[in-house]
């Protein structure tokens, strides 16, 4: 369950210029097998979350077609614990004192080789590495404790 914290709230304590530098080639997304997303709904249907490895949260609101994850984000840039992006635009790290779109109690596991897809964006993980792209603009990112990255 999701607490009250509104997602312009979470969303709005993203840096745009905070980046890393991309390591090498990108995971192929949407090549994995799609999960049903409704197993994964929370906030009364307004969002998707799911736990990722590392005990990092992702969440994908409905409403705005903002996603990103939260937590402790493996190698992420000057100790970012949160990267967030849009329905449109590159994804931004942040540091933020809470998580984004509040506290979800025990996200449900997305299960390894497998991803999640909302409108344009999908995300996904092998077991380590966790990423989210946006097929609209071909924007995203990659959690992975070879270097965490924007895209």
């Amino acid at each position: 369950m999701l607490s009250g914290i509104a997602a312009a709230g979470a969303f709005g304590l993203v840096a745009p210029g905070l980046a890393a530098a991309q390591p090498g080639p990108l995971p192929n997304i949407n090549a994995l097998p799609p999960v049903n997303p409704a197993e994964f709904a929370v906030n009364e249907g307004a969002s998707y979350s799911f736990g990722a490895p590392g005990g990092v949260t992702c969440v994908m609101d409905r409403r705005t077609g903002g996603y990103g994850c939260s937590g402790p984000l493996p190698a992420a840039p000057n100790g970012a614990n949160m990267v967030s992006g849009y329905a449109q635009g590159s994804p931004g790290f942040a540091v933020s004192d809470r998580p984004m779109y509040g506290s979800v109690e025990n996200p449900r596991p997305l299960p390894p080789n497998t991803r999640m897809s909302f409108q344009t964006v999908s995300c996904g993980t092998d077991g380590v590495v966790t990423s989210c792209v946006n097929s609209l603009d071909q924007s995203g990112f990659v959690l992975s404790p070879a270097g965490s990255f924007t895209f």
